[in-house]
């Protein structure tokens, strides 16, 4: 397969910044000025240009295999939503090439078992993956508003719609199982961050940052997208600096 895109920015140790469902502008855009003293290195994850599309459809496992290469300098990794399945999947396959993981709202359902408000997202997610815009309106929408995307009354912004259907067939999260324990016995360094606006995700981030040992912390304020909210990038940048070596 073609190579996926990184553009990077700054100078310093390298952050490979590995997006979600939505583009790394979305994403990252508010830790952009973090290149002062930081190499940013944007990952582009296939079907989002200009990397090429996905040979069959968006893939955690594919994701994995694009990021392995990406670590020979050994960068710390910062990365989102669906983009850190395959981030943990790579980190795990090499975990002494990760200088540090930092992971945002990963959806990692299975490490909170019989929660019903976990089981229920699982499902609301798997049912739009599977169904793209034929899912059901109500449960497009509350998938919509739980991601962070702009929904408003009326049509659906037309960028929204192209978001739905690029991830439409995509491999569901619930078939995800990184080696947490292979991280955690690594010693990588691992920060779990969230947005505090949804039960199901905190309880999912402390599980994920217990199985890794790891730190964690809260910032609300954007939703789903926890990189523009108040006070991360300074947290983000602190946990950096500890795990320099």
């Amino acid at each position: 397969m073609s190579e996926i895109v990184v553009v990077r920015d700054g100078s310093g140790p390298e952050i490979l910044l590995v997006h979600g469902g939505a583009g790394p502008r979305t994403t990252w855009g508010p830790v952009a000025p973090l290149a002062d003293r930081w190499t940013l290195a944007y990952v582009h994850r296939r079907g989002y240009p200009p990397s090429p599309p996905p040979r069959k459809r968006q893939d955690f496992a594919v994701d994995a295999l694009d990021l392995a290469p990406l670590l020979v300098r050994r960068p710390h990794v910062v990365a989102h939503s669906y983009g850190a399945l395959g981030a943990l999947a790579a980190a795990a396959a090499a975990p002494g090439s990760v200088r540090s993981l930092t992971l945002i709202e990963p959806p990692l359902n299975y490490l909170v078992p019989d929660d019903p408000e976990v089981a229920r997202l699982e499902r609301l997610g798997d049912t739009v993956l599977a169904r793209g815009m034929d899912t059901a309106p109500t449960q497009l929408r509350e998938f919509l508003q739980l991601t962070g995307a702009p929904v408003v009354d009326g049509p659906l912004p037309e960028d929204v719609v192209a978001g739905v259907r690029r991830a439409h067939g995509g491999r569901p999260p619930s078939e995800a199982r990184p080696r947490l324990d292979v991280i955690r016995d690594a010693g990588v360094p691992v920060l779990v961050t969230s947005g505090d606006h949804a039960a199901a995700l905190e309880r999912i981030c402390d599980a994920l940052a217990d199985a890794l040992g790891g730190e964690r912390s809260v910032h609300p304020g954007a939703g789903h997208f926890v990189a523009a909210a108040p006070g991360f990038a300074d947290r983000l940048e602190t946990f950096l600096c500890e795990n320099v070596t």
